[in-house]
């Protein structure tokens, strides 16, 4: 199922996540001159989960000086021993802590089969009968197919695409309901481009060899699909679906300018968007899909004329075509085995370099989790996250947040009344830990005992409504985009929130039982990291109250650009894999709260020790502890087909990278005493500090 429609620009720790949370916790003293830290206790005398100290010192690699590679020294013997597992594109400190969230979810799951009236227990047990999908062949879908081949003129093409959208089908473009960037206190309807089948216009317009053969197979997944359907002329009608998308792709704006909050917020009526793009019934498309409105927010203004225009100029056989694709590639989980190995030859194999299918309970663990999130969530958190988690956490967010508000003050390229506005925008934040207050109400969708396709199909669709009946109600501010059980955090712009999922506060991010100097490098780096999204090259454009507005001036504009023009060129420079380099300007954001949220995360460590000396343990200071703890949470491998699809695709730098960001910082220099002429080793003047 697709996650519910929030456009609003969000931030992420990663790729791929006891009602207290929601709660605005007190910051530091108004004059944030002696901030309210608070001492954090010393590690249990029970033993961590990691090492002995809450890190793996197994997994590091003697052979390799932290100055030359700061995540082979700290990781090098864990990525040599650690095989990637089968039904895995990546293998990473997240993955092992989301197989334990999957397993404990399953246990739930398959408590709740047990219960005659369970909503949650029927929809698992029903994606589970592989017997019944077999069995129904593809009548399940054939009404839907039917409707979209019985199309006989364009003029019904808008109407058909929104009854695509609201089925969860992939449509030229994309619309859902979401906060208004620029009035955060009311909901608005986001069009943005949309329709291409492969990740990214790179795989459709390079001419790299891989990217090549990646299309190429598409193609042909494409023709096998519409042969499995029993559709005839497959290649030729494959290749005119490819060509379509190819140029859709053309029209696409690249993910970098598609990043950018003030150029893709365009607010416009829905009269002028029709003349601006006039090749497609834009009026029809949003009455179709729920949400007549007058004024609509565009996304990519010439990405959106030009889809328009090649809309208008291509037959409706292939607009159609197009369309019975993503339909059967949308639902090919629910539909017989051979379409569903089909897609993930293509999906998993092909453009993941994963050899094997997750098993079939994994897939159903995450689908429900998915349809019905919060009636599982209730029951994961009421088992699974402990209060004293909650406490700790309260703990550390108002440490590092204290942190944050000092270096704000010791800023030397930021004017002192943007300083007040950005302190004030610290103490707006709300910190959400563990799970919401607040439960969504599923009473309206139906879950029918052996309907995979159709428990997808109306969870698609209840998905659906429920984003677009936001419209004209007050925001839904305790609603959060990550569930319970999902190993992630996140930051929301418009919502001024930084939230944090049950199932991320674990080893190796979070362990009471652990040495705070490795907790703080963990977990307190993510803090910063949700909390230094607010203030990175977009977040920084969101005022306290989360509105779209410049409340910099022109001079803190222009210093705080120059210092991120180097952290973008520095990520230029890495190249993962052969002609593959990081894209610096993707991954601004992320880069940019890794080097802010390690920043202060060091800073509320040293202040939570109340003016005594870290302990050495095992040969280790404190400084290097918290900086090794912060290397082991980006401990990930990668098969290259994924890493090369990251590369082009994720926000996030890879982990190797990121744990390379510590070549910035002054402390890990003092630290660890890096060599001049070590690979990582930058002079003092060339090391980018921003925040």
């Amino acid at each position: 199922m697709r996650p519910l429609r929030l456009i609003a620009v969000v931030s992420t720790l990663a790729m791929g996540t006891a009602t207290l949370a929601g709660v605005t916790f007190a910051q530091a003293d108004a004059q944030h001159a002696a901030p309210n830290m608070h001492i954090v206790p010393p590690a249990s005398a029970e033993r961590p989960q990691y090492g002995s100290f809450g890190f793996d010192t197994a997994g590091m690699d003697a052979g390799v000086q932290p100055g030359d590679d700061f995540f082979g020294f700290a990781n090098g013997t864990w990525a040599k021993n650690t095989e990637i597992p089968a039904d895995k594109a990546s293998f990473s400190s997240f993955d092992i802590l989301q197989d334990v969230s999957q397993k404990r979810t399953r246990g739930l799951l398959e408590e709740a089969m047990k219960k005659p009236k369970s909503k949650i227990g029927a929809a698992y047990a029903a994606y589970l009968d592989t017997k019944a999908i077999e069995a129904k062949g593809l009548a399940p879908i054939k009404p839907w197919l039917g409707t979209i081949k019985a199309l006989k003129s364009k003029t019904g093409y808008a109407a058909l695409v929104a009854q695509a959208d609201h089925n969860g089908v992939s449509v030229p473009f994309g619309s859902g309901v979401s906060q208004d960037a620029k009035n955060p206190d009311a909901y608005t309807v986001s069009l943005r481009q949309a329709g291409l089948g492969l990740p990214d216009r790179d795989y459709y317009l390079s001419d790299d060899a891989k990217l090549v053969a990646a299309r190429t197979a598409y193609q042909a997944y494409i023709a096998q699909m519409f042969t499995l359907a029993g559709e005839g002329n497959a290649a030729a009608r494959a290749k005119a679906v490819v060509e379509f998308e190819t140029g859709i792709a053309k029209a696409h704006w690249t993910r970098i300018e598609s990043r950018d909050a003030d150029k893709t917020y365009n607010k416009m009526e829905v009269a002028d968007l029709q003349k601006m793009a006039p090749g497609f019934d834009f009026a029809g498309y949003f009455k179709g899909v729920g949400t007549p409105v007058k004024t609509v927010i565009v996304g990519q203004p010439t990405a959106i004329t030009k889809i328009a225009a090649l809309i208008q100029a291509t037959p409706l056989a292939v607009l159609k075509d197009q369309l019975l694709i993503r339909s059967l590639d949308a639902f090919a989980d629910v539909l017989p085995k051979k379409f569903d190995e089909a897609r993930f030859a293509m999906y998993g194999t092909v453009l993941g370099g994963t050899p094997e299918q997750q098993a079939r309970w994994k897939r159903a663990v995450n689908w429900t989790s998915g349809a019905i999130t919060d009636d599982v969530s209730k029951i994961y958190v009421a088992r699974y996250f402990p209060p004293a988690t909650k406490a700790a956490m309260d703990l550390l967010v108002k440490n590092v947040i204290a942190a944050m508000n000092v270096r704000l003050d010791n800023l030397e390229w930021m004017s002192a009344e943007t300083k007040v506005k950005a302190h004030a925008k610290l103490a707006a934040f709300v910190p959400r830990i563990g799970y919401p207050d607040k439960w969504r109400d599923y009473s309206a969708l139906v879950i029918t005992p052996g309907d995979a396709f159709g428990n997808k199909l109306r969870a698609n669709q209840w998905a659906d409504r429920y984003n677009k009946n936001k419209l004209g109600k007050p925001i839904y501010r305790w609603e959060w985009g990550l569930a319970p059980m999902t190993v992630n955090a996140q930051a929301n712009p418009t919502l001024v929130a930084i939230t944090f999922p049950a199932a991320i506060l674990q080893p190796p991010f979070f362990d009471p039982k652990a040495d705070p100097a490795v907790n703080y490098g963990g977990i307190g780096a993510v803090i910063g990291h949700e909390m230094s999204h607010h203030f990175d090259d977009q977040g920084s454009k969101f005022d306290a109250k989360g509105r779209l507005t410049q409340w910099w001036t022109d001079a803190d504009i222009a210093a705080f650009k120059a210092r991120t023009a180097k952290l973008v060129a520095q990520f230029d420079a890495y190249e993962p894999l052969p002609g593959f380099h990081v894209k610096g300007g993707l991954t601004l954001g992320e880069n940019t709260a890794d080097l802010a949220g390690l920043s202060a995360a060091i800073d509320a460590y040293h202040t939570s020790l109340g003016g005594k000396p870290a302990p050495v343990i095992d040969g280790l200071t404190g400084d290097q502890r918290f900086y090794l703890g912060y290397a082991q949470v980006w401990r990930r491998k990668h098969r290259e087909a994924d890493l090369r699809n990251r590369l082009l695709t994720d926000p996030h730098a890879p982990g190797e990278q990121r744990a390379w960001i510590v070549r910035n910082l002054d402390p890990w220099y003092a630290a660890f005493a890096p060599k001049d002429g070590q690979k990582l080793v930058l002079k003092p003047e060339d090391r980018v500090r921003i925040w």
